[in-house]
């Protein structure tokens, strides 16, 4: 995680972070575990070790999806907007530009409210992977967008600099 906050015209402060949910990847993983088993009891045609041999390979195709995409989101904030990045490919990513940033705050997710992952709704987007302080910032369209972050309060900042900058 990056915070630069520095003064002085022509400077700009920049946020990055990086949040990781490995316990989500493991257990997301450990829930595929009883497909394979159920389709070791298949007596339809399908069972046996070719049968078994499918399942397990889609298993293990989206196990490493879910570590490639969904393992953790990287934001960078400051004068060229908001950028978010899922996994380890970068992808899903979006970025949304300064002038469209209404207002940004820090909210506090609590486990009960968080849906992990990445999900849309016409009204707002949510990228998380944790529960807890969190970055939420309203677009100018009038929908939301939350993010998980390790410090929202210094993304936060980032944005009103760089606003404050734009003039």
């Amino acid at each position: 995680m990056t915070s630069l906050p520095i003064a002085g015209p022509g400077r700009f402060s920049i946020y990055t972070g990086r949040v990781t949910n490995w316990p989500m990847v493991v257990i997301s993983s450990a829930l595929a575990l009883p497909v394979l088993f159920m389709g070791l009891g298949s007596g339809d045609g399908a069972g046996g070790l070719g049968g078994l041999a499918m399942v397990g390979l889609l298993i293990a195709v989206g196990i490493l999806l879910n570590i490639a995409t969904a393992s953790s989101v990287r934001v960078a904030a400051g004068p060229n907007g908001v950028t978010v990045r899922w996994g380890l490919v970068g992808w899903p990513r979006h970025t949304y530009r300064l002038a469209d940033i209404e207002r940004a705050e820090v909210i506090d997710l609590r486990w009960w409210w968080v849906s992990w992952g990445y999900w849309w709704t016409p009204k707002r987007t949510c990228c998380t992977v944790r529960s807890g302080p969190s970055l939420r910032f309203a677009l100018r369209n009038g929908r939301s967008v939350t993010v998980s972050v390790p410090d929202p309060a210094a993304a936060v900042a980032a944005i009103g600099a760089a606003k404050a900058a734009q003039g």
